[in-house]
């Protein structure tokens, strides 16, 4: 089983082996038939080899005929048929179909058509043309001159237009956080090192790869400026402009920094090497061998200072052009701001006239002040108010608060009065003794001086219900012995 194989079976879910919906028997049929018996298997299988051949050519698993396997770029062939052959179903017999179909849906576009392309391929009016559909058609029965069949499938090469997208969108996002205008521009070979396991850490992208990434960044994104040669990114307040002779100035000295730590990386690990031929051959007594590779080490020493020394210099030239041109981002936001500021200025209109703006404001707020002054003048004048009325009115409030608290200070006395022990025996002995209306009158009295007392009673007294008791029973003891007025009211009280 392949590589590719193997990676479909284990990764894809509609090609899984052993999954109960796993549908290989038809994937690897000639399904071409079910476009008119049963579109919807015949979209499915479809999309299912679209996404596979897809993800596998992420993965740098799509055979090729020489150097590194593509990840932006299929490549038909019956290489691409061999490696996907299985025991039980054979070659899939409608792969011819699904390049077809991802041709038509814009999945896939032929490479020459999308690296000779003028306008975007977003682009409403840009589409394959359907004599190239045509052609692929042709091809796949062997009538198009120029081709060659090989056992069902053409060979082909064809952009992955999914997998484009996802790559540049995340070569976009690590050069947003640069915002330094040297830091934004690449040679091709630098933009090959610093982007090239974007889409796959194990896999770089291919020459071809950085074509079709390049292209689409330029055309279709217009996100980047490239003249071959050097590669510059857009920034967020200049847009993209044209490739100048600093920007590929910069671009060749980022290269030849980067040489030039390649060399010193190499001349340091060639000096450790010699070091450690020259203390072997010493220890077997090699006098000869020790001195050749103390000679070569101390030749290597010598070119790693000079270039170690011409790599500071460059460095030091670098950030020197970093800093200018820092500073001249600056100076060109200083004036933007300068030019905004001065159009904003002119649109005030000066000093001048801010303050006779100023005062007519002020004019026509006296004006509404004015108009409200005399507005509740008006008012007032028509309102009559009866002063004796509001007097009365606010007598009588207060005499009926009155009554309703002496109401609830009576309500209280007595509740408390029949907490206090004995209180309610005396109260009945007293209703005994008095009889008529003098008798009522003095009892009424004495309950009302009773309430009055227990309304200065406070919590804070030591003993205040002790007082109250014995008052009252002063009082009781004093009507008891008074003489009574028929003898048979003593008889009784007796």
């Amino acid at each position: 089983m392949s590589e590719l194989l193997h990676f479909i079976l284990d990764y894809e879910k509609q090609f899984r082996r052993f999954d109960d919906r796993a549908r290989l028997p038809s994937l690897y049929s000639d399904f071409r038939v079910q476009q008119t018996t049963n579109p919807d298997g015949y979209a499915a299988n479809v999309a299912a080899w679209q996404i596979a051949l897809a993800n596998a050519a992420r993965a740098g698993l799509i055979p090729s005929r020489g150097g590194s396997s593509d990840l932006l770029i299929l490549r038909t062939s019956q290489e691409l048929l061999q490696a996907l052959e299985t025991k039980e179903w054979g070659q899939p017999l409608a792969l011819s179909a699904v390049v077809n179909e991802a041709i038509a849906q814009k999945h896939m576009i032929p490479l020459r058509e999308f690296l000779g392309a003028r306008t975007s391929i977003y682009h409403r009016g840009w589409a394959v043309t359907p004599w190239q559909v045509i052609s692929w058609g042709l091809r796949q029965i062997g009538l198009a001159k120029g081709a060659y069949k090989e056992d069902g499938l053409f060979a082909g090469q064809f952009v992955l237009l999914g997998n484009v997208e996802e790559t540049a969108k995340r070569v976009l996002q690590r050069v947003s956080g640069r915002t330094n205008r040297a830091d934004r521009v690449f040679s091709r070979d630098m933009f090959t090192l610093e982007f090239g396991g974007t889409l796959n850490e194990k896999y770089d992208l291919t020459e071809s790869d950085v074509g079709v990434l390049l292209t689409y960044l330029v055309r279709d994104k217009q996100e980047v400026a490239y003249d071959g040669q050097t590669i510059k990114f857009r920034t967020s307040t200049d847009g993209v402009s044209v490739i100048t002779t600093e920007d590929t100035t910069i671009a060749s000295l980022k290269s030849l920094i980067a040489d030039l730590n390649t060399q010193v990386t190499a001349l340091t690990s060639r000096i450790d090497d010699l070091t450690l031929a020259a203390r072997n051959a010493v220890s077997s007594k090699n006098r000869l061998s020790a001195l050749a590779a103390l000679r070569s080490k101390k030749l290597a020493e010598s070119t790693l200072l000079r270039r170690s020394e011409t790599l500071a210099q460059l460095e030091g030239v670098y950030s020197k052009i970093e800093q200018a041109a820092d500073q001249v981002e600056i100076v060109r936001v200083m004036e933007a701001s300068a030019g905004a500021l001065k159009r904003l200025n002119s649109d005030v209109g000066g000093v001048e006239k801010v303050e006779e703006v100023v005062e007519e404001l002020r004019d026509e707020m006296s004006k509404v002040d004015e108009v409200g002054n005399a507005i509740i003048g008006t008012g007032q004048g028509e309102t009559t108010i009866d002063e004796a009325e509001v007097d009365d009115e606010l007598e009588a409030m207060e005499r009926e608060q009155r009554l309703e608290k002496e109401k609830l200070e009576v309500t209280e006395t007595k509740l408390r009065l029949s907490e206090l022990g004995g209180a309610d025996d005396i109260i009945h002995a007293d209703d005994i003794a008095m009889s008529g209306e003098a008798k009522q009158s003095s009892t009424q009295a004495e309950a009302e001086e009773s309430t009055a007392n227990l309304g200065r009673m406070s919590l804070e007294e030591s003993r205040p219900w002790q007082a109250t008791n014995n008052r009252v029973q002063d009082t009781a003891t004093q009507e008891v012995t008074a003489p009574p007025r028929t003898a048979g009211l003593t008889t009784s009280h007796a």
